[in-house]
């Protein structure tokens, strides 16, 4: 698929951002004051910037509203609706925080449960897309999280659970590639399938002359050999970097920052990767996996 830079980076933003959310409403760390100003500054930050960059992508902005309606049937829906009460359960438990040093822990788990739901919510958008097999496995979900509680444990400091998440996020992502590649194959999508004819099909003419919104949208084609070097970077970027920083040096503030960077700019790449392998089956029409 063509990857939509606002997609991505509200993928990107809104991941991290919900993350810290989770482990702010858990109580790691436990801050009050003007420490969890910063912290609470850097969360919604990242998330409500998230958030709105996605709706860049919408095609009728002004109707961005109606997603909220179809919350019994659409994991988009559902993403709305655990963002929006998520960031109001933690705004009140970041209020009461910053203004008077209080904590509640039932609106902290309550607020850290519906950040992770809508990161879980955000990945079901995609893994339930049965269209695009290299998305439509357990395994996307997976990373969804793991990059999510990575950039989360990162951002709030706690080195060692960031470790882990990032070594997790490596593993996961590593599966989701190789699982991936096989995907298509497995789904059992072919041009005979697509038009239900018998016997052997091949590609006469394509259904179109030009460019129209399915090729611009649907067939995307990136070249094994690029994929794999961005593949590459991706991991060496979101999850050794920042894991060799974390683990082989002393923990500042430079060093920290260099980690988040690091993680931010590689769950990028792997987002764009995301996007661009996703094979969507209309491409079949144009001949797009067979090229492939």
């Amino acid at each position: 698929m063509q990857p939509a830079p606002s997609v991505i980076i509200f993928s990107t933003l809104s991941g991290a951002g919900f993350g810290l959310l989770f482990f702010l409403g858990i109580g790691f760390p436990v801050v009050s004051g003007g420490v969890a100003f910063v912290f609470y500054l850097i969360a919604f930050g990242l998330a409500v910037g998230g958030l709105l960059a996605s709706v860049f992508h919408l095609g009728n902005k002004k109707n961005a509203w109606k997603s909220f309606s179809q919350w019994r049937t659409s994991w988009l829906s559902r993403e709305g609706w655990f963002a929006v009460t998520g960031l109001l359960v933690m705004g009140l438990y970041a209020f009461l925080q910053v203004f008077f040093d209080t904590t509640v822990f039932t609106l902290g788990f309550t607020g850290a449960a519906l950040s992770l739901a809508t990161v879980f919510a955000t990945s079901m958008i995609y893994a339930q897309l049965r269209t695009i097999p290299r998305w439509n496995q357990p395994a996307t979900p997976g990373f969804f999280l793991s990059a999510s509680l990575a950039g989360g444990a990162l951002l709030s400091g706690n080195v060692t659970t960031a470790v882990i998440f990032l070594t997790i996020l490596g593993a996961i992502t590593v599966f989701h590639w190789w699982k991936g590649d096989q995907r298509f194959a497995e789904a059992g999508s072919t041009i005979e399938t697509a038009t239900q004819l018998k016997g052997r099909v091949s590609l006469w003419e394509k259904p179109h002359t030009g460019q129209n919104y399915l090729t611009h949208e649907m067939v995307f084609h990136v070249a094994r050999k690029h994929a794999v070097k961005l593949r590459v970077i991706a991991i060496l970027a979101m999850s050794v970097v920042p894991v060799l920083l974390l683990v082989l040096f002393p923990v500042h503030h430079v060093l920290a920052a260099i980690a988040v960077l690091s993680y931010l700019a590689g769950v990028f790449v792997q987002r764009w990767l995301f996007f661009a392998e996703a094979e969507h089956v209309v491409g079949l029409y144009y001949g797009a996996h067979a090229r492939a």
